[in-house]
C-alpha cells in the first residue's frame, strides 16, 4: 500500500496482504517466550471463568491480554529500532528504552490485576 506521508510503496489497497502481514507480526510475536508465555496464562485462566463468572469477566480477561500483549509488541518493537539505529550503548537510547519497558510493565501490572480479580472469583464460586 502506498505511503500517503512518505509516497512511498506500491499503489492499491490488498486486504489480503494486510492480513498476512498481521499474521506475520503474530508469528514474529509468539516466537518470543515471554509473550507466548503470557498469552497461555490467560488462556488457562479463561477456562474456569467462561464456565463460572460468564462472557462479560471472559471478555475483559480478552481485552487485558490484548492491551498487555501489545504493548509487549510495541515494546519489543521500540527495542528493536533502537538498536538498529544506534547498536552501541547510548544514554538517550537507553532512557526511550526504559520508558518503552515502564509502559510495558504498567500494562503488565493491569493484566495481573485483573486476572487475580478473576481468580478471586472463579475460587468464591467453587
Amino acid at each position: 500500500m502506498k505511503n500517503k506521508l512518505l509516497g512511498t510503496g506500491e499503489e492499491g489497497y490488498n486486504p489480503l496482504r494486510k492480513f498476512r502481514v498481521i499474521m506475520q507480526g503474530l508469528r514474529y510475536s509468539a516466537s518470543d517466550f515471554s509473550v507466548l508465555h503470557k498469552f497461555m496464562i490467560s488462556v488457562v485462566i479463561l477456562i474456569p471463568v467462561v464456565i463460572y463468572n460468564g462472557a462479560l469477566d471472559a471478555s475483559i480477561i480478552v481485552l487485558a491480554t490484548v492491551f498487555m500483549l501489545s504493548a509487549e509488541m510495541f515494546n519489543t518493537s521500540i527495542e528493536a529500532i533502537c538498536d538498529f539505529i544506534h547498536p552501541e550503548y547510548h544514554d538517550k537510547i537507553g532512557i526511550i528504552k526504559d520508558i518503552a519497558a515502564a509502559a510495558t510493565g504498567l500494562a503488565i501490572f493491569a493484566w495481573l490485576l485483573v486476572l487475580v480479580v478473576e481468580i478471586v472469583e472463579v475460587v468464591g464460586h467453587m
